[in-house]
């Protein structure tokens, strides 16, 4: 992929962002994603880009755009996308911390087609990497993960979805030393986060979506950290799509390789709502200003774009 889009990437997921800031803290999850849908959608079609939506707001008949299977990009490198416009809804809605805007993007056939089920994760940032695994206990992997970047276990901070079916692995956290951060909503933010020096953020642990894991690794892969994952399905119709979507065997541990392949990803993700490591949107005037992290696997640059833009003069693709 030409090194030029990580900048058409930025300003894909800024669209999403600025559609949908005027919601925050407004309650309606459901319009501030419609607004970051479209916005998203139309600013794919300004991008040099052959792309499938592989991970998306759902199949064709549950979504109207950015669905499973859509086409998108003014014609180019043919590429796998996957995207969340808004990655922490309820958090917009409630105009709480965490909240971005996010794509991910690698070459055809090299991101993993996630089914819509839970996912195991465990995830951590480069001074951990191949140090962790999924079936150790926890205790094994804090132990590892403080040896390797030179800490006590008492000095390691764990990202967890706060969810009662976590209350298990947080008794588990908590007995071997390290601390804990409960999180409401939005895995992908923390799991960048713990793959950032200075953001406070060790590890991220606990099942989640696997849409969002597919986001999350490719962060991961461009940042240098390491991610563990496997599919947790439900029911008999769970491992069934999991077939059809070509994953033969479910309970296999995915490794990064395995969740996005290949030497050439990149990871865009603009912040909607303050995180620890980007800042929320600022309006002033006739102006916002918006932060985004862009980082690309196959030069290894990441780059953070604090950006104001000036709405009365930028062509939105959507109407405030």
């Amino acid at each position: 992929m030409n090194r030029e889009l990580s900048l058409e990437f930025v300003r894909v997921t800024e669209a999403a962002a600025i559609a949908c800031g005027h919601l925050v803290g407004r309650g309606d999850k459901n319009g501030a994603d419609g607004l970051a849908v479209d916005a998203m959608r139309a600013a794919f079609d300004t991008v040099n880009i052959k792309g499938t939506v592989v991970i998306g707001e759902g199949e064709m008949d549950e979504a109207p755009m950015l669905y499973i299977g859509e086409e998108v990009g003014a014609g180019g490198p043919e590429v796998d996308i996957a995207v969340d416009p808004i990655e922490g809804t309820n958090l917009v809605a409630k105009g709480q911390n965490g909240a971005i805007a996010v794509i991910a993007i690698a070459p055809r056939g090299c991101l993993l087609h996630a089914p819509d089920m839970y996912m195991d994760k465990i995830a951590v940032g480069p001074r951990a990497k191949g140090c962790i695994d999924i079936n150790a206990p926890m205790s094994e992997n804090l132990a590892r993960v403080a040896k390797a970047m030179d800490r006590k276990v008492s000095d390691l901070n764990v990202v967890l979805l706060d969810r009662e079916r976590h209350y298990g692995l947080m008794d588990e956290i908590r007995k071997a030393g390290a601390r804990i951060s409960l999180i409401t909503d939005g895995d992908v933010n923390p799991i960048v986060e713990c793959c950032i020096e200075g953001s406070g953020v060790h590890m991220y642990v606990g099942k989640g979506g696997a849409p969002e894991g597919v986001l999350g690794a490719a962060a991961v892969k461009c940042l240098g950290g390491d991610m563990q994952a496997r599919l947790v399905p439900e029911d008999e119709a769970q491992v069934q799509r999991c077939l059809k979507m070509g994953i033969a065997d479910v309970n296999k541990v995915l490794t990064l390789d395995d969740l996005v392949k290949g030497d050439d990803c990149m990871f865009t993700a603009t912040a909607i709502t303050n995180c620890n490591m980007l800042n929320g949107l600022r309006y002033f005037g006739d102006g916002v200003r918006t932060h985004t992290i862009s980082a690309r696997y196959k030069t290894g640059t990441v780059r953070f774009v604090d950006a104001i833009h000036s709405l009365d003069r930028k062509v939105l693709a959507v109407k405030l």
